[in-house]
């Protein structure tokens, strides 16, 4: 399937899609925790935007990657600053993406998702949040290198440039109930 067809595409359910290499692959369900952490980091990070509209925050976020007609990635959230346009369904130069990660789509994260991110040129820093224990990681683009931060622990403050933002992470995780990874696995079967 091409990336035209993928984005005209309806298969007459509710479930949502992304397009990997010509084949749509479906989104798994996410759990509590990846939804609370996704809405307390859009509602720091939107908020921080407030005063730079047209820049805003975005769930879901539709990610096209520069000369490639066969992927359409939907990151769990990202920050743009290019003005909002009517019936768009990718956000155009995203500078920051948001991934929460779970067991089940951690691989796919690291593996296919953030060496493609790295690709697109408006992308300033990519964060990895992980949903079953207190970690992120900051993957940075300074200059033609890409810097990776891992952040451990309560203590541990997330700090995004391209916002610019700083959250303890201690905050990010405040009464999420934090599950070992085989828990996590069998809940989003």
């Amino acid at each position: 399937m091409t990336l035209d067809e993928f984005l005209r595409w309806d298969d007459g359910t509710a479930i949502r899609y992304e397009l990997i290499g010509g084949f749509p692959v479906a989104i798994p369900l996410s759990i509590e925790a990846q939804r609370m952490l996704a809405v307390r980091l859009a509602t720091r990070i939107d908020a921080r935007l407030s005063d730079r509209r047209p820049c805003n925050a975005q769930f879901n976020a539709g990610v096209i990657l520069p000369d490639c007609t066969d992927t359409f990635f939907v990151a769990d959230l990202a920050a743009t600053c290019a003005p909002i346009e009517a019936a768009r369904q990718a956000m155009r130069d995203p500078l920051l993406i948001v991934e929460i990660l779970s067991p089940s789509t951690e691989r796919l994260d690291h593996r296919v998702k953030l060496p493609a991110y790295r690709q697109i040129e408006a992308v300033q820093e990519i964060a990895l949040v992980a949903s079953d224990h207190i970690y992120a990681e900051v993957h940075r683009r300074g200059g033609t290198q890409w810097i990776t931060e891992i952040l451990r622990g309560g203590e541990a403050v997330l700090s995004l440039a391209s916002i610019p933002i700083e959250i303890r992470l201690s905050n990010l995780y405040e009464d999420i109930a934090l599950v070992d990874a085989e828990s996590i696995r069998a809940a989003e079967q």
